[in-house]
């Protein structure tokens, strides 16, 4: 895993929400795509129409379910558009300031999703290096 993967995701908590939920565990990380993909797209809708009430459900909804797996970034960025819009809804403001974490979002939940898939997929060789044959190139500058 590379530094970048372990800042996107706490795989900590990842491991510990897969060892909780056993078998399930694979069905209910597909209720997070399922719900995440819908949050996202609701998210984006309200900001199109800069309805910071409309914010409020779906980024609450993606902040529990991205901190469930260890998606710390992602999580935090759904508490922040919460966070603003229930802010706005009580100042009787626009959420417009939100535009450009609202931006970051879908990128990041991609990415997320990516390291997610990327762990869980059976068919991802993840042996170490270690005692693989090393390529002929490499073995003449040894």
């Amino acid at each position: 895993m590379s530094q970048t993967d372990t800042a996107i995701v706490d795989w900590r908590t990842f491991s510990q929400a897969r060892a909780e939920l056993g078998a399930g565990f694979v069905r209910i990380l597909s209720y997070f795509r399922e719900d995440g993909t819908k949050s996202v797209a609701a998210i984006e809708q309200a900001m199109r129409k800069l309805d910071a009430t409309a914010l409020v459900i779906p980024a609450h909804t993606l902040k529990g379910e991205a901190l469930q797996f260890g998606a710390e970034p992602l999580g935090a960025l759904a508490e922040q558009i919460e966070q603003v819009a229930r802010r706005c809804i009580e100042t009787r403001q626009s959420p417009s300031e939100l535009i450009e974490v609202v931006v970051r979002l879908r990128p990041l939940f991609e990415q997320t999703l990516a390291m997610f898939d990327r762990e869980t997929n059976p068919l991802v060789d993840r042996r170490p290096a270690f005692g693989r044959k090393m390529p002929a190139q490499s073995l003449s500058r040894a």
